[in-house]
């Protein structure tokens, strides 16, 4: 290769980094996917809708998923979705609850992450056959991928969770 071909793989490598990094972030106003170079979240700019201009709320805690809006947060999402489902008296939910918190932050634009409270939303949870809490289910496009039930180290989750953000 001669110098100006190099130059060019070189110049199309670093931009190929640069954009391999967008956050996926869906509009609440309009519904619309929204591509965000974390580079720029990362500068301090706040990112509005491409389509109606609304502001884009950042997704670094765990959305809350019910019966009612199971299909909009977690089948339409272009993201796989780690789903906790959990309920508030239980001890080990608890104790789970924490690691889902971090893993939600640290996966932003990668992994979506929500939690559904088993009592209050039991159609759901008898629709994935949940029998035991806590449960973490992989999703991707309202389909299960993989199940976690238990308490589990946070690295086994990420572990599993890498798997389906690959």
């Amino acid at each position: 290769m001669d110098g100006a071909a190099i130059r060019y793989h070189s110049y199309e490598r670093e931009r190929f980094n640069k954009m391999s990094d967008p956050q996926l972030i869906r509009c609440s106003a309009c519904g619309a996917t929204n591509r965000v170079p974390l580079e720029k979240i990362g500068q301090g700019l706040r990112p509005v809708c491409g389509r109606c201009k609304t502001a884009l709320a950042l997704e670094n805690k765990p959305v809350t998923v019910t019966d009612a809006n199971f299909a909009a947060e977690v089948e339409c999402s272009p993201l796989p979705v780690l789903l906790d489902m959990w309920a508030p008296w239980c001890g080990p939910c608890k104790m789970v609850a924490p690691v889902v918190e971090e893993l939600a932050a640290e996966m932003a634009g990668r992994v979506r992450v929500g939690k559904l409270n088993v009592d209050e939303n039991p159609a759901t949870a008898a629709r994935f056959c949940v029998q035991s809490i806590p449960t973490l289910l992989l999703l991707k496009g309202g389909r299960e991928l993989d199940r976690i039930v238990g308490v589990q180290s946070k690295a086994a989750i990420l572990q599993r969770l890498e798997r389906v953000a690959a």
